[in-house]
This record gives structure tokens, sequence and C-alpha cells, in this order.
């Protein structure tokens, strides 16, 4: 298995997800031994796309899982062949490789058919009949190669054969009455049968034993276009072989392939192996070009993916498939959610305002100073989760720690700030399902499922005459998703306060945590900033308190 770490941040990933990974996998990158990815779970916010392109670093990639896949084993590379080559070569190259088959692809490398021994070693048990060249639309090069031949003369207008195949082990006389124009014939050394056979304009000639051909037959062979060639072989073992000849896309198996794409789950992957026997299967990328083969033996030794957690640690908010890779740590400022593992792990979870404030921290406890690029997006990522230290999250940490920073990636935090608040909070040109969940996270408060986005703007009036349409989308994301309780925060940077949007069976709840009274379904509370602070714990106590 291809042994690496991935670091992700939560769904619907805001500034801290993203800069974290980044940063994180770059520490990770130049402390340990095993290579650190970066990865997202969701598309980037305009703010992020903001800060990323500002330091010129690029976006992490985005994966849907850590659930292990085929790509993530170490399968059989495979060499693949063309589909005219002849059944002799592909079994030679299958014993040279020692493999059971050998995957046939077109000019693009586009997986088209397999060849296996089973193919080959059917074809001589089959009894073919005398047209299978004809059939076969065997070439040349092929039946040249096969009989190890050597070319006396080759006509420059026929190449695939329509004949059949006619071996004249009689009398001269009696093979004129078998030999049709057009026909592939094997004979020996005697002139006068060659001349009967290109009386009968055969097609090709096919001269065994090392035998010399007089230019009077050559002669004749060019009037007619009949082509000559010369085998070592005796003529027993050169019309065996002549078969071997065959294109290997005759006879390889087209339909019914058992494939697998290299991103298939290997769970999934196992199934249809138990549905089949084949010693092993093709694998495949995304436009069908062969990558190799892999079989039961590389599903034994499957190994779980690495993966570290930042910015969160509840399973609702996390990549899907967690619960089957090795979770190595976590590094959060959230409360403690409900993710358990099997071993002991490196956790560190602390009350600051930003998960970047911990991980430059552990930058600099290791006697590491972070690059420009990456001191820049920790810097971007405390003043969005802090929002320039006016959220009550914000700690003296996180202050001495944009201090610091920003002085390794020169900037003016309040500068910066500026730029890419006005980024970020434009809601210009954005849907209604962009806006609820660029940064939305599920919580489980007790037996409720909780679900909280948020929205920082210094557009609230551009909002304004979207609120009934979020209203009734936030409706719909209720009842079909199961929420309990939905709430929308849209959070005023220049107020310093949040509206609330709320809606679910449970929304009494707003009104008990925050002491507050709806209007209909929205409320506006001042200093409202933080939903990490703010909101989830008051929340938190309504529920337990009304059990």
């Amino acid at each position: 298995m291809k042994d690496v770490i991935y670091i992700s941040g939560h769904k619907n990933p805001d500034t801290d997800s993203i800069c974290s990974a980044l940063a994180y996998a770059d520490f990770k990158n130049k402390t340990g031994n095993i290579p650190a990815i970066p990865v997202r779970l969701g598309e980037l916010s305009r703010e992020t796309q903001f800060v990323l392109d500002y330091f010129g670093v690029n976006s992490p990639e985005l994966i849907d899982t850590v659930r292990t896949q085929i790509q993530d084993l170490k399968f059989d590379s495979v060499i693949p062949i063309c589909p005219d080559i002849s059944l002799k070569m592909a079994w030679s190259i299958m014993k040279k490789n020692n493999v059971p088959n050998l995957p046939v692809v077109d000019e693009g490398d586009k997986l088209v058919g397999l060849a296996s021994l089973a193919n080959i070693t059917s074809t001589y048990m089959d009894i073919w009949d005398t047209n299978i060249l004809s059939k076969s639309g065997t070439t040349l090069e092929n039946i040249v190669e096969t009989l190890s031949a050597k070319c006396i003369y080759v006509s420059d207008k026929i190449n695939n054969f329509k004949g059949k195949i006619v071996v004249t082990a009689m009398q001269p006389e009696s093979a004129r009455e078998l030999i049709e124009e057009g026909d592939i014939v094997i004979c020996g050394d005697r002139e006068d049968a060659q001349e009967i056979i290109l009386d009968c304009k055969a097609s090709l000639m096919i001269i065994t034993g090392k035998h010399e051909v007089t230019e009077k037959i050559i002669e004749k062979a060019k009037e007619i276009s009949c082509s000559i060639i010369m085998t070592p072989y005796d003529t027993f073992t050169a019309a065996r072989l002549v078969p071997q000849s065959v294109p290997v896309s005759y006879v390889m198996t087209k339909d019914n392939l058992v494939v697998f794409n290299n991103d298939d789950l290997v769970d999934e992957a196992k199934e249809k192996m138990l549905q089949t026997r084949f010693r092993s299967y093709p694998v495949v990328d995304n436009d069908g070009k062969i990558l190799g083969s892999v079989s039961r033996y590389h599903l034994i030794s499957k190994n779980k993916k690495k993966v570290i957690l930042v910015d969160h640690n509840e399973r609702t908010q996390s990549i899907p498939g967690l619960e089957d890779a090795e979770l190595l740590e976590v590094i959060d400022h959230h409360r403690i959610g409900d993710i358990q593992t099997g071993l002991p792990i490196y956790f560190r979870n602390e009350p600051v305002g930003c998960t970047a404030t911990i991980v430059a921290s552990i930058f600099f406890e290791n006697g590491i100073r972070p690059c420009r690029k990456m001191a820049g997006l920790l810097c971007a990522a405390i003043i969005s989760d802090t929002l320039l230290f006016k959220s009550p999250t914000s700690t003296n940490a996180d202050r001495l720690m944009l201090k610091r920073l920003s002085e390794i990636a020169n900037i003016n935090p309040e500068k910066f700030a500026e730029e890419m608040f006005k980024a970020g909070t434009s809601l210009q040109g954005k849907t209604l399902d962009e806006i609820f969940n660029q940064d939305f996270k599920v919580f489980n408060i007790g037996s409720l499922k909780v679900g909280v986005g948020q929205v920082t703007t210094m557009d609230t009036e551009g909002f304004q005459s979207m609120k009934e349409d979020m209203l009734k989308y936030m409706e719909n994301k209720t009842n079909d998703e199961g929420f309990n309780l939905l709430m929308l925060m849209v959070t005023d940077l220049l107020k310093d306060g949040s509206e609330l949007l709320v809606t679910g069976d449970e929304k009494y709840l707003v009104s008990k945590a925050f002491n507050v009274q709806l209007d209909g379904k929205t409320v506006y509370i001042p200093g409202l900033m933080s939903r990490k602070k703010q909101v989830i714990p008051p929340l938190t106590a309504a529920v337990n308190e009304s059990k």
C-alpha cells in the first residue's frame, strides 16, 4: 500500500480547516519519514480561495472517502499488448513474465480485451477449419514471425489472406485439385509442385526446410502476386505452428470483463472477486487506460489509510470511511466530540480561537520556523476564525501568534484582514445552497440532530432580499435530512452581531438558550459572533435542561 498520511479538515471547509491542513502537512513533511498529503472534503469558499491565491499555494486535493481503494494497493504492473500480435507472441510474453493473462489495449492504451492462457490453450483443443487465417484477419507479418521465416518475395498487393490453408503432401497433380485461387500453401522443395501452386494462383507459398528457390519460381510468383516465405521448420511443424499466427484479438475475451477502476473500494472489489474465479483482474483509470492487475493476494495485504484530523473531532463533520482508517492524530480547538479510536493517539485540543494557532505552536515548539507561505496561511486562518479578534473565542495566544507569524509572512494583519473579508463576504452570485453550506456543521446534542451554518459578511443588506427564500431552503433541508433544529448565523462584521434563521420542531430551544423571543423564525442577537463558544454551549445546556 502507498504509505502516506492524509491530513484533513472538516466537511464544508473554512479557511482555518484548509490552511491548518496545508501547514500541518508541511510540518509533518519536514519532520517525518512518511509523506503527508493535505486534503479537503468540500469546495473552497471565496475567502479561502483568496488566501491561497494571495500566497500562491495550491488547493489541497479533494477526496470523498478514506476507505481503502484499489489505487492504495501495490497491485502488479502489467505489459499490455496490441490486438494484432500473434497467439505465439502473446504466449511467449506470458511465459517470460509468468502471468496468466495480458490486457489488450488500443492505440490510446485503453483496455479492449483480455488474452489469457485459457484463451490460447483452448485454441489447441478446438479443431479450427482451414480458413482460420482468413477468418481471423491474420497478417503476413504474423505468419513470418510465427514460423521464424525469411521473406523471399512479398507482394505489395496482398497482406490479408482470403483463402484456406493447404499442405501439399501428395503428388503435384493431385494438389491441383485442392488448391484454389488465394490459398495459403505449405510445400517442400519440389519445383514442379511449386509451379502447380503458382498456376493455381495461391496468395502465399510457405516453403519448408531452408531450401533454395529458383529465379524461375520467383519471377512466376511476381507475375501473379504470390508472396513466398521460407521457414526452417519441417512441414509437420510448420502446419502445426501456422494457426498460432492468428491475432490475439480473435480469441481474447471482450465481453463481460471483470475490470476494476483504480478508485474502486477494496471491500467492493472483494465481493466481486468472490463471485468469480479469475486469477487476476485488470485495473484501469477513469479514462479506461490500463494501470495494472490486481488479485486476491493483494487484498489479503490490505492496510488502512493513515489519517490526521485538524479543526474538528466529530464523526459527522469528518471524512466518510473514517472508521476504516487508522487515525493517528487530532489537532483541534473545539469541544470533544464522538470520535473513538482502538489505540492511543496524539490528541491536542486547546481552548484557543483557531486551530492554526496550535499548528503554529507545534512548528515553534520543534524549533522550526514556518516559511513565508505557510506563515501567511496560518495568519489568514487566525484572522478568519477570530474575526480579527472580534470573536469571544479569541485569546492572547491567538494575538501573540498572529503578531509573530505576520512578521514572517511580511503582511499587515489589519490591511490583509480587510482585503480578505471583502473578498470572502460578498454574497453576489452565490446560490442559497452555496451560502448555507459554505461553513455548515452538524452536531449531535443529546438525542437531537442539530445543524448550524454561519455566514460572515459585510453585506447583510444584500442578504435581506434572499431571507425568505433561505428559510424555505432550510425548511426543505430540515425535512429531507431529519434535523430537529437547523440554524443559520448571518454574522455582521460591521455591527459585531448575528441574525439567526431557525427551522425545525425544536426551535423553541433557541429562545431558551439565548433568552430571546423569535420573530417568527428569525432573531438578531448583538455580540453573537462565535458558533463554537456562543451557540453550541448554550444550546447543549438548553437541551440538557429540557430532558
